[in-house]
């Protein structure tokens, strides 16, 4: 794998292009277990790429390139994930603790819960418009089940209601979430 690098310290094209198409795809994969969101993963692999072409000379390779691309790309996931505007407060990761196991979360990295934290905020934001509105008025501001109720005009059931649809969704997303995260440890 060495002579790949080499051969880009080259400047050997035919050599990059076959290294990025072999890649590229596999490398999208798993940004976007990282970041849930096509695009943005796209983007974090193509700055990848960018920097092995531009900058050969500045490459360590201590194992594999393999390796070495897969910690490029996971480390930019993490800078990309630590650099998004957070919205809101911590708050909702205690709801979050009831979706997961304690002993899951607690063993969790730092960066692993602002992952999760993430991942939360995109999963409410992709709940229905009512849902979300209830959910973020509970976890968010601390409603009470009637304040919500009064404030969006429904009743207390439809407001439990729809708690528990809320909950059993992020409950079944943030699964595949930590599954992700354990995968790629």
């Amino acid at each position: 794998m060495n002579l790949i690098i080499d051969e880009i310290k080259k400047g050997n094209r035919q050599v990059f292009k076959n290294f990025f198409n072999k890649n590229y795809e596999d490398l999208v994969i798993y940004a976007n277990g990282y970041l849930f969101d096509k695009q943005s993963s796209e983007d974090v692999v193509q700055e990848v790429f960018i920097y092995i072409w531009e900058k050969p000379d500045k490459i360590n390779i201590t194992s594999s390139l393999q390796a070495y691309v897969y910690r490029m790309v996971r480390n930019r996931c993490l800078n990309f994930l630590k650099s998004l505007k957070i919205t809101g407060n911590f708050d909702i990761l205690e709801f979050n603790i009831s979706l997961i196991t304690e002993h899951v979360f607690d063993s969790a990295s730092e960066d692993d819960k602002e992952i999760v934290y993430h991942q939360i905020l995109k999963i409410v934001d992709s709940l229905p418009d009512k849902m979300q509105q209830i959910v973020r008025l509970k976890f968010l501001h601390d409603y009470k089940y009637k304040d919500i109720a009064a404030e969006l005009d429904i009743s207390v059931n439809t407001v439990k209601t729809q708690l528990k649809r809320a909950k059993i969704k992020i409950t079944d997303s943030l699964t595949c979430i930590l599954i992700l995260l354990e995968l790629y440890q």
